[in-house]
C-alpha cells in the first residue's frame, strides 16, 4: 500500500481497502464519486476485480471516475475507459462513404448497473431459505441464509477466513451430503445485541457438491 500511494501523487484525501472488502470500497465509490479509483494489478484481473471495474464504468453517475491498474512491485501503469462505440459508416451509389451516428456501444447505460456480490460473479442462480435451515462446516453448525447449486452465504459463531478449505455436511431427508469447499469471503460482523456472540458471515463455495441433490434441496427450503 504505501508503494501505491507513493506512485498516486493524488491531491485530497485517499482511502484504502484490502482485496477482501470490494463492496464496502463500491459503496464509498459510489457515495463520494472520486476523481481517481486505483486498483492493485493482482486484485483487478480477479473475477471480484473486474466486477467492481464493471459496475464502477458501467455507471453513468461515475463517468468522471478515471480507474487505473497499477502493479505495486514495477512500473505497470494503465488507465482502464470505457468501450468507444464505433461509427457506422454507409457506402453511397457514388462509392463514396458517409459516417453516421456512433453504433450503441457495448455498455448499456440506459439500464441501471447491477449490484457488486461478494464473490464477483454468479455461476448458479443463488436463493433465499427459510429461515433455520443449517449446513456444517469442519462439525461446526452455520446458519444458511442464500444457496446455489455451487456455494451458500452462512452466518457462523465459529471462525472462517478466506481461503479456508473446509469439510461441508448439508443434512437431506433421506441422507447427508457431505462434500468439500473453501471459503470465498468472510466478515466479521458485531452483534447488535449485548447478549449475543459475535459472528462470522460468510460465501462458501462448493467444490464438489452433488448439483441434482443441491437443486432439490433449494426446491424444498427457498424462501
Amino acid at each position: 500500500m504505501p508503494a501505491l500511494k507513493d506512485r498516486v501523487k493524488a491531491d485530497g484525501e485517499i482511502l484504502a481497502f484490502p482485496d477482501t472488502e470490494p463492496i464496502q470500497a463500491l459503496q464509498t465509490i459510489i457515495e463520494q464519486r472520486p476523481n481517481l479509483v486505483v486498483l492493485e494489478r493482482l486484485f483487478a484481473a480477479t473475477p471480484r476485480g473486474a466486477a467492481l471495474i464493471n459496475r464502477i464504468k458501467s455507471d453513468p453517475q461515475l463517468a468522471n471516475a478515471e480507474v487505473r491498474v497499477m502493479s505495486h512491485t514495477g512500473d505497470y501503469t494503465r488507465q482502464v475507459v470505457k468501450p468507444s462505440a464505433p461509427a457506422r459508416v454507409i457506402a453511397q451509389a457514388d462509392g463514396s462513404q458517409v459516417e453516421l451516428e456512433p453504433a450503441p456501444s457495448s455498455i448499456a447505460t440506459e439500464e441501471a448497473p447491477k449490484s457488486l456480490d461478494w464473490h464477483g460473479t454468479r455461476r448458479a442462480p443463488r436463493f433465499r431459505v427459510r429461515d433455520g435451515i443449517e449446513l456444517q462446516l469442519d462439525g461446526n453448525p452455520a446458519a444458511v441464509i442464500d444457496l446455489s447449486i455451487v456455494g451458500a452465504q452462512v452466518i457462523s459463531t465459529t471462525v472462517l477466513r478466506p481461503n479456508q478449505k473446509v469439510r461441508i455436511t448439508v443434512p437431506n431427508d433421506d441422507f447427508v451430503l457431505r462434500f468439500r469447499g473453501a471459503i470465498a469471503w468472510a466478515k466479521f460482523e458485531l452483534a447488535k445485541e449485548p447478549a449475543k456472540t459475535p459472528q462470522y458471515r460468510a460465501g462458501v463455495e462448493f467444490t464438489d457438491g452433488d448439483a441434482q441433490a443441491l437443486d432439490s434441496l433449494i426446491s424444498r427450503h427457498r424462501a
